[in-house]
């Protein structure tokens, strides 16, 4: 493992740093707000947590500044509004992706604007851990800011297991045994679905395939050393299937693909569904909306490590959402200014005590981070002993160029319908890696 990255993810793990359609016009939309004052524009999502995003950093930022004011926007399906927009020449001055797979589809479209300049005169450099910020970097130049440094678990209804006398599994071979216990108990094993955002379907390869085939392998063959084909990551997609076939996730492949997230987790925090396999950032609604001390169904949750192979603690590590200034922006050092009392240290850690919100990868004072709720600082800490030992793998949205990752979620759905293999599904995705590879079109992947 390189010895900076081995340093750093448990400095970061440990103080709380994981916790995860426009019309179109002719430019961005920014121009003059108050009198004095330039006008910036920042979507922001629709989750439980987006009033508290706003009031916390934006409206802490817009009562501070004399010259500048951030217009907050909130957008559903966040990627479904960027697109159009950028393509337009239009979106937000502020723009939010998913992840560095996605930053680089942006960038390489010539969407949005370098970044060094700005990261040498705001000091970005000294406020984000270097292997993170590196995360941004697309042929050697700096696009993006990373934020929701994240893992997946696997989260499970904790009453549901009591009252069935199950246990957690840790290997795939137990949860294989547990899902078919679940289902002849008449409940489903797992919540989830595709309805409203098929780019989740990459969640399922992330984890099958890193947990089975094993993160040294997805190491390799991001690095263009070993091929996609490769007999392990078949099987890992085999094994996947099998599941969905069984119909472990919401009864079957087709109320999977119609299943959408608020259904989805209500199944799960009412018990009609026993798990979730779901990351760091359901922080938020488990809390403050899924198993609050009010609910109707007094169910309770709690989290153990996706299950390996092996059976040995393993986390997939990325950056969940990113932050880049619109190539047509009419204010960039205007929003960098923004970025960086967005990315300060008193500002994300308040999103995350105040708002459930995942932090992005900067240095914390461990006091800042008192309010955190248990359970979730256990899967810190369980996530930093974990990456300390080398036992971390690699999430999509991260470390994958975006043509194979458009790849990995929407041609997997073929497989769960029956209209393509594992091994031709695993094809088309080392298809189009190889092609990107040849372009220098792959992200930045840190030793191990």
């Amino acid at each position: 493992m390189h010895t900076a990255l081995k340093r750093l993810i448990p400095l970061l793990l440990m103080l709380g740093l994981l916790v995860s359609a426009c019309a179109p016009m002719a430019g961005p939309q920014s121009g003059e707000g108050e009198p004095g004052k330039v006008q910036i524009t920042f979507w922001q999502g629709t989750s439980e947590s987006a009033d508290c995003v706003i009031d916390v950093a934006v409206n802490s930022f817009n009562e501070q500044s004399d010259t500048i004011e951030v217009v907050a926007e909130k957008k559903a399906n966040m990627m479904d509004a960027v697109r159009p927009a950028l393509a337009a020449g239009a979106g937000p001055d502020i723009v939010p992706t998913h992840g560095p797979s996605f930053v680089a589809e942006f960038a390489l479209a010539d969407q949005l604007m370098p970044l060094d300049d700005l990261a040498d005169q705001f000091g970005w450099e000294d406020l984000f851990v270097p292997w993170a910020l590196n995360l941004g970097r697309v042929q050697g130049t700096l696009y993006s800011l990373p934020q929701e440094l994240e893992t997946m678990v696997l989260f499970y209804n904790k009453t549901v297991f009591e009252e069935h006398g199950w246990e957690p599994p840790t290997t795939m071979d137990e949860l294989e045994a547990l899902s078919a216990q679940i289902q002849e108990a008449g409940i489903i094993p797992f919540a989830g679905g595709a309805a409203d955002a098929i780019d989740n379907n990459e969640f399922f390869f992330t984890e099958f395939v890193n947990k089975i085939a094993g993160p040294e392998k997805v190491y390799q063959a991001l690095k263009g050393e070993l091929s996609w084909t490769d007999p392990d990551f078949v099987t890992a997609i085999e094994t996947l299937n099998r599941m969905f076939q069984a119909g472990y996730w919401m009864g079957s492949p087709e109320n999977f693909l119609v299943t959408d997230f608020s259904i989805a987790r209500a199944a799960f925090a009412t018990g009609e569904a026993a798990m979730t396999m779901e990351g760091t950032w359901i922080y938020d609604s488990l809390v403050s909306e899924m198993f609050t001390e009010d609910s109707e169904h007094g169910n309770d949750w709690d989290w153990v490590p996706m299950p390996s192979l092996t059976g040995d603690p393993m986390f997939n590590i990325g950056t969940g959402s990113t932050q880049s200034i619109n190539r047509n922006s009419e204010h960039p050092e205007a929003a960098a200014e923004f970025l960086t009392h967005y990315n300060s240290a008193e500002i994300q850690s308040r999103l995350l005590v105040e708002c459930q919100y995942a932090t992005a990868p900067i240095r914390l004072d461990p006091a800042q981070l008192e309010g955190v709720e248990p359970r979730m600082a256990h899967l810190l800490s369980e996530f930093a002993k974990a990456s300390d030992e080398g036992n971390y793998g690699y999430t999509t949205w991260s470390f994958f160029p975006p043509k194979t990752n458009q790849v990995i979620y929407e041609e997997i759905e073929k497989v769960w319908v029956g209209d393509m293999t594992p091994e031709e599904y695993m094809a088309a995705v080392d298809e189009a890696f190889q092609e990107e590879l040849a372009a220098g079109e792959t992200l930045v992947i840190p030793d191990r």
